[in-house]
């Protein structure tokens, strides 16, 4: 859908980085070079998870073409424009020539794919933007050029944000592509399943969506995002085994005090849930029925299913008999996401528990 504001389509990281990996996975197998299409801006807020994504692309390239891709990370507030053209050197003949910088140090072999990721590049200063603008569009700077194989991407804040930002001249908006990114719970819960973010912040923001991604006040130093809840994941794994109560101070300068304190209450709830164990072993017949207690049970069980590497089907049947008796909507997310483990969707065609649910409430996986 289009963002009202900008006239840009708004989507989610992943599914813009999934058009992103079909469009040069396309031109790979076209043999239409990377000079020949325009580049791509992603706009959003900080902390929405763009650099992220531009590493998942890396990774579905490569996955679909076989070839290594690399990418090679510049955060232009870090930059001057000298950093970006090299420095320059006296010559034999009396003339200057400029070291190349080794940002341009890529493989340029057939078998390669580079990704030059130009991050944060609203908020640099006017002259590191000038430079920047000429990778982007000319794809060189002074007599530098890229190799063909390297795509170019660029990424910054939005002049809303509430961070540093310059507007971009339109003439400049017209030669580029542009993305307007927005925070996705659905996206960002699969990804942090995939990614080891602690269960109990999954379990967290499935119960409450708004605790993703708040919009700061002026004076907030501290706030919730997916990067900052990230950090909270490390934090937790750093202290374990604590109580996430005593950690509050760590917490809540990540992720600001009052999403702390709701936090760190959701995780006592988590820390009494019914024994996990016991449910893999079909001996639990404790069934809660507060909804952030389930929320929570949800979260543990697919974690446990994630690090448990020799699940065997009669545990799958003893999770899924019990995960049955959950109200419909909650156990159909819970066979939905546990579907999508690899090594525990190809024992799940033989899960009698599970195929009967589905036959009653006559769903799909």
């Amino acid at each position: 859908m289009p963002n009202n504001n900008t006239n840009i389509p708004e989507t989610s990281v992943g599914e813009a980085i999934r058009v992103l990996a079909d469009l040069y996975v396309g031109a790979l197998e076209n043999r239409i070079p990377f000079k020949a299409l325009p580049a791509p801006f992603l706009w959003g807020p900080f902390g929405v998870g763009k650099s992220a994504g531009i590493r998942q692309l890396a990774e579905a390239i490569e996955q679909r073409t076989g070839k290594r891709v690399s990418v090679t990370d510049v955060r232009l507030l870090l930059f001057s424009p000298v950093d970006l053209r090299g420095v320059p050197t006296a010559s034999k003949d009396g003339f200057s020539d400029w070291l190349m910088p080794r940002i341009f140090d890529m493989d340029p072999s057939e078998d390669a794919v580079n990704i030059l990721f130009l991050d944060e590049l609203s908020a640099a200063p006017q002259s590191v933007q000038a430079a920047a603008y000429q990778i982007t569009l000319d794809r060189m700077i002074g007599e530098h050029k890229l190799p063909d194989n390297c795509i170019v991407i660029a990424a910054g804040n939005r002049t809303t944000d509430r961070s540093v930002a310059y507007a971009m001249p339109k003439a400049l908006c017209n030669r580029l592509i542009h993305f307007s990114i927005r925070s996705d719970v659905r996206s960002w819960l699969e990804w942090a399943r995939q990614n080891g973010i602690d269960s109990r912040i999954i379990g967290f923001i499935s119960f409450d969506n708004s605790r993703l991604n708040i919009e700061p006040e002026t004076s907030d130093m501290a706030f919730p995002t997916p990067r900052s809840w990230s950090f909270v994941s490390g934090l937790l794994k750093t202290m374990d085994p604590v109580k996430v109560s005593d950690i509050h101070m760590l917490i809540s300068s990540a992720v600001g005090t009052e999403t702390a304190m709701a936090f760190e209450a959701f995780a006592e709830l988590y820390d009494k849930l019914p024994d996990v164990d016991g449910i893999f072993a079909g001996t639990c017949r404790d069934y809660p029925q507060r909804h952030e207690v389930l929320y929570a049970l949800v979260s543990s069980l697919e974690a446990a299913l994630r690090e448990r590497d020799d699940v065997t089907r009669s545990e799958l049947e003893n999770v899924c008999a019990y995960a049955s008796c959950f109200p419909s909507d909650f156990a159909m997310t819970f066979f939905r996401d546990i579907s999508e483990i690899e090594t525990i969707k190809v024992k799940l065609s033989g899960v009698r528990a599970l195929q009967q649910w589905l036959r009653a409430h006559k769903r799909r996986l």
